[in-house]
Formats: C-alpha cells, structure tokens, sequence
C-alpha cells in the first residue's frame, strides 16, 4: 500500500524530486529538458521531465499530462506520482506504453502561476501563428477591470461592477467566454495566447516526435484543475464533435465526457489547447486526448485569484505581504489543502487511467 497523500508535493522541487524517483523505482526511462528561459523563485533552473515505460515500437501509448497550467500541476504531479507508486507501469497490457510528462510548464509551476515565462496560457498557444489570430471583442471591452491599476477594495468593486454589468447583457458563461475564451490582444492580460510557439510547445512538440513516432493508438489525460464542484473530475474532450477523435473518446469515456463545443461542459470553448500537438505531430496515429478537470473553488473565487496573480506579477511586488497572500491564495485555488480532496483526484484518476487503458485495447 502507499499514501496517496504523500504523492501530493507543496512545491515544484519537491514534486520533481518524487516524480524522478517514483519512475526510476518503476524502472522508467527518464529525460529531462532545462527550460533555458527560465528560473525558479530562488534562482534554481527548472525542468520539464518525461518518463517512459513499455518497449520503444509500442504500438499504443497512454500519455499523462502535468502541469500545463503551471500551479495546477500539483494535482497532476500526485496523479502521476500515484499511478507510479500503485504499480502502475506494471499492469500495463502488453504491447501497451506509457509516457509522463511531467511540468510541461515548470516556470508556472514553480512560481505557482498558470501562465508560462511568457505570460502565455499554454491551451490557448497552440494556434497557427502565421495565420490571424482568433478575435475576442468581450475581452477588449473588460481589459481595463482584467488589470487594474491598483489591487485593493476600490479596484476591486470598480472591476465587479464592470463584469457585472457584461454578465448582465451576456449571461455569466458569456462572462466567463470573454475572460477565459483566450485573447491574442493584451500581452500583459490574462488568458494571452501569444505571439509565437513559446519553450513548452516546441518542446512538447519534439517529445511526441522522439517519443511517440512508434505508435498508432495514443490516448492522452492531461491534468487540469479550478472548474467545476469540488473534487469532482470532469473528462473533457475540447476538439470537434464532428472530429473522428471525439467520437473514439465517447466510446471510451461514455457519457461521463463532456464538451465545450456541444454546450456540456463547464469549460468555454478555446481554441490553441496543447493537446492538439499530438495530432499534428503524429499525423499516422489515431490520437484521443482529454482533459481531466477538478473542481476546486467557485468560478468568480478561482477567476479573482488569477487576476490578482497577474496584476502582482505586472504591476505588484511579489516579496510584499501583499504579494505573498496572493500567492497562498492562488496555490489553494488551483490545489485546495487537506487530504479528501488529493484522494479524489487519485480515485478518479486510477479510474479514468483504466478507461483509456481500455480504449487503447479496442479495435
């Protein structure tokens, strides 16, 4: 037996120090990626690291996906480090891999932030950015109130009453859609898609390439948290309703998956998710992605944490006693404390595992 508490880490460092050591236990092939843009709060370099099980001409492949959205890596990490301790790499079904990709965003991470060193929200980055951007005229009308000025009560109710009123005349998914839906506008805003691939799309992209070239079935969970009741993990298929892919994570997940574009899920609908690199990177193979998303806190409480995050990071001072209750407040928006919540994540993570496990078998 193992404690699925103790998988769970309060840190970057130390969930890459569980991560490294649970898969060389498991007997995984490891490698690591410095992100040479980057550096953690105390000036340590950061990695993104990935660990392999199964043979190299493994012809399907399960993929396990942390830390995307940086501080939300915590919850994949512990997946992760769960499905490691319980022997996961063991019950693989033969001829089946694995591959885990661990702090796909390690500056997020460790700076307990969603954004990258960029302030890029790495699900909406993977657009084509030879082409026009996507245009989100809700976002332009909010900008202002996104990033105030200042962080205290004034700003605070000037920045409600702005919201409230677009609720008003939108509804409050029409809200969320504008603040969330992603923006290519505002490259000191939220939700900021970009200007070019950053470090964590070209890499992820290099890592299917080297990784993955073998396969032809490939089944994807990538780890998400802050949407929806708390604990509760939703398996999100953002791609087409109409996409062949969709139609096979149906089949897998059954109605337990939702989608932004059929109107079932809490999530608004983006375009550029990161998942989309794996299709394009193995265009031979049948690739199944989904998110799993757990709830943590309401909308309006996660949505306030991440902009306060990004106005610290902007206009604020990150070492103030401001900056540090700020900073508390986004990790246990992202990574609520206590133990009943990391137990859910692992229970619906080790059932969804099987899912797609299963998926992978059929034919």
């Amino acid at each position: 037996m193992f404690s699925v508490s103790e998988c769970f880490s309060e840190s970057y460092a130390e969930a890459r120090s569980k991560f490294c050591s649970a898969a060389a236990t498991a007997g995984g092939a490891i490698r690591s990626w410095l992100n040479p843009k980057a550096r953690g709060p105390n000036g340590e370099t950061l990695f993104l690291d990935t660990a392999r099980f199964g043979s190299a001409d493994a012809t399907e492949m399960l993929v396990l996906i942390a830390g995307t959205h940086g501080v939300e890596g915590h919850c994949g990490s512990g997946a992760q480090i769960s499905w490691l301790r319980s022997g996961g790499p063991a019950k693989l079904p033969k001829g089946t891999g694995a591959l885990l990709i661990h702090a796909l965003n390690p500056y997020g991470f460790a700076w307990s932030r969603r954004v990258t060193e960029d302030n890029v929200d790495l699900n909406r980055n993977f657009v084509d950015h030879d082409k026009g951007y996507p245009a989100n005229t809700g976002y332009l009308a909010i900008a202002d109130a996104v990033l105030p000025q200042t962080w205290d009560d004034a700003s605070k109710a000037e920045a409600e009453r702005v919201f409230d009123a677009y609720a008003q005349k939108h509804g409050a998914f029409g809200l969320q859609g504008a603040i969330s839906g992603g923006q290519y506008t505002h490259p000191d805003g939220i939700f900021f898609g970009g200007t070019a691939p950053t470090w964590s799309n070209r890499t992820v992209r290099s890592i299917a390439r080297e990784e993955l070239s073998q396969a032809r079935r490939v089944g994807i969970i990538d780890f998400h948290t802050g949407l929806g009741p708390f604990g509760h993990g939703e398996l999100i298929c953002a791609v087409s309703p109409a996409a062949k892919s969709f139609a096979r994570a149906k089949a897998w997940y059954g109605d337990e998956m939702t989608s932004p574009e059929g109107g079932t899920s809490t999530s608004a609908v983006v375009v550029g998710v990161m998942t989309d690199a794996f299709s394009q990177e193995l265009p031979d193979a049948q690739v199944t992605p989904v998110a799993l998303e757990y709830g943590t806190y309401t909308v309006p409480e996660v949505l306030g944490a991440v902009r306060a995050d990004n106005w610290l990071h902007h206009r604020g001072d990150v070492g103030s006693a401001l900056g540090r209750d700020i900073k508390a407040d986004i990790k246990e928006r992202f990574f609520p404390s206590g133990d009943k919540w990391r137990e859910m994540v692992w229970t619906r993570a080790d059932q969804t595992i099987g899912w797609a496990l299963k998926g992978l078998q059929s034919r």
